[in-house]
């Protein structure tokens, strides 16, 4: 009862926050307020948005099970990720917000044409609506049956359970996305980015505690000497995921998915300016960096303590948090885990929707459609596509062992081919609307014919780096026998382009850190390495450091100078 109290407890306030800060915003009654929040999201909200995007029970539950199988080499998702984050503030945002866009196919509309427009949001919403939503509500309601056990509470048997999870968050979590647009999402993200950082941690804390018998240093020393393997951060050729793809399809796969995936890099183009969005990304990458504590490290843990005996390691957190929380503390977290889900159905939701309409429906259907119109529609559109995910999600309990595997490599069709034809985009001026057509259809066409008809023996993050560098190779010979007329970038001066003045520094110090996570547990590194590291970290901080005290300092200077009368 506590648990079920606590749980209502917390998804009420944060139910509460969100309608406060948007009930008289009338953000709902056009389409730049409903999908980027009227441009006026800032940092914070953007950042944590970003954060529960991408965080749900895939990570809380699947990388703390493949952590119980692997250890610490899993973290190359979210170690690498910081890098790509930056790289995303620094580079992308800039362009993305001074042509004013909305979404990302509408960016390579005005590059290229209508067409090329066409085919890329109808590959963002195939990806979404196949391998994001469903996925997202099954993997939370299993999660959710773990924690709460409702099907002994209600006795009921599982596959009721499983249908009643699903409409629950579900329901939930389509009313904000469809009845309060993007700031409401971003709102609940807020309080519920807060709460993943508390409860995650939580989590950690008391599993330490509990190893170490109250002492959490002394827990965390003796999982570290009982099980050192798990500790290495350099994966083995061999491993699940081998060190040497960090420099090929897995740095692709990351900057797909924050620099040009619609459902994340929506969240920064709400921003009030530009300095706001790099301040809210420059967040979500330390957020990101401190994720291993939460999503990796309790897996470890959990190995240690059931000795490594649990038949399924997805099931290693939802173990470990019966185990090591109090009953009131189990269901906060509980209330964490459907805000993660939440969010990421949401916000899967609102951008599935932002595609079509803005993409499609204006674009092809109705151009004619008034504000309201498209408002209307966007919600019976938002409305549909929920009910036929929560339809969808339960049938995936029916599907063989390996179709979530399979929906993972499924993803890879998208990712390089989008990614290489943004950037080609981005980086080149007379490269011919041809180019990215073609470009998307060789991607696709390589990828699925090399992994699923020819199976090439290779790693799926290297066959991803490789296609993606043929695929931009293509693009731009293309372009240099048939180029086109000079893209011209267009500033539309819908927000102030002014870049946030510490951006800098602060990317090279989360570029230090993401290094040195991986420097400091790595095993048996080399003398030489190690000397190269200290001297680049301490070229870093010194840049780092220079920078913001010149900055500080001139600020200063500026708020001490007496201003001018007349």
């Amino acid at each position: 009862m506590l648990a079920f109290l606590s749980f209502i407890g917390f998804t009420l306030l944060v139910a509460g926050f969100a309608y406060y800060k948007t009930h008289n915003a009338r953000l709902t009654e056009s389409t730049e307020g409903y999908f980027l929040g009227g441009r006026s999201l800032t940092g914070v909200y953007i950042g944590s948005s970003m954060l529960l995007m991408n965080l749900s029970t895939e990570h809380l539950i699947g990388l703390n099970g493949l952590a119980f199988r692997t250890g610490f080499i899993v973290m190359a998702w979210e170690v690498i990720a910081a890098v790509t984050i930056v790289l995303f503030a620094i580079y992308f945002l800039p362009k993305y917000l001074k042509l004013g866009i909305s979404t990302i196919p509408e960016y390579l509309e005005r590059r290229f044409d209508k067409n090329t427009l066409l085919i890329t949001s109808i590959l963002f919403l195939a990806m979404y609506i196949i391998s994001l939503l469903p996925i997202v509500l099954y993997t939370g309601a299993i999660a959710l049956e773990s924690l709460f056990q409702v099907s002994n509470v209600f006795s009921i048997d599982k596959t009721t359970a499983l249908w009643v999870m699903v409409w629950g968050v579900g329901g939930l979590g389509a009313v904000y996305a469809i009845f309060g647009g993007i700031k409401a999402i971003a709102a609940a993200d807020t309080i519920n980015g807060i709460g993943l950082i508390v409860g995650g941690l939580m989590v950690t804390i008391f599993a330490l505690l509990y190893v170490g018998n109250g002492n959490a240093w002394q827990g965390l020393v003796e999982v570290y000497q009982s099980n050192p393997d798990k500790f290495n951060s350099i994966g083995s050729e061999d491993s699940l995921v081998p060190f040497s793809t960090l420099f090929t399809g897995l740095i692709v796969s990351n900057m797909f998915f924050w620099c040009t995936n619609q459902s994340i890099v929506q969240k920064a183009l709400g921003a009030k300016n530009l300095a706001e969005g790099q301040k809210g990304v420059m967040l979500c990458a330390l957020l990101k960096l401190i994720m291993p504590s939460i999503i990796i490290l309790p897996g470890i843990i959990a190995f240690h303590i059931f000795k490594g005996q649990i038949d399924n390691p997805d099931n290693a957190y939802p173990e470990l948090v019966h185990l090591i929380l109090p009953e009131v503390l189990v269901g906060f977290f509980a209330a964490v885990v459907v805000g993660a889900v939440f969010s990421t159905f949401s916000g899967g939701l609102n951008s599935s929707v932002t595609l079509f309409i803005v993409n499609i429906y204006k674009q092809r259907i109705n151009q004619n459609a008034t504000e309201t119109q498209t408002v209307s529609m966007s919600k019976y559109l938002g409305i549909g596509l929920a009910l036929i995910t929560m339809i969808v999600a339960p049938l995936v309990a029916n599907a063989p062992d390996g179709l979530f595997y399979l929906i993972q490599q499924l993803q890879g069709i998208f990712n390089a081919p989008i990614l290489s034809v943004v950037l080609v985009g981005l980086m080149t001026k007379r490269v011919p609307p041809i180019a990215a057509k073609l470009g998307l259809l060789f991607g696709m066409s390589a990828y699925i014919i090399c992994n699923f008809i020819l199976k090439i023996n290779l790693h799926f993050f290297h066959l991803v780096g490789i296609l993606f560098v043929l695929n931009v190779i293509f693009m731009l010979a293309i372009g240099y026998f048939f180029p086109a007329k000079p893209f011209e970038d267009i500033y539309t001066e819908q927000v102030n382009i002014t870049p946030w003045s510490m951006v800098k520094p602060v990317a090279w110090l989360i570029t230090l850190c993401s290094i040195s996570i991986y420097v400091f547990l790595a095993h048996n590194v080399p003398k030489v390495i190690m000397i190269i590291y200290y001297l680049f970290a301490a070229l870093i901080l010194s840049y780092a450091l220079y920078q913001i005290g010149k900055t500080l300092f001139r600020k200063r200077v500026i708020n001490s100078a007496p201003q001018k009368t007349e």
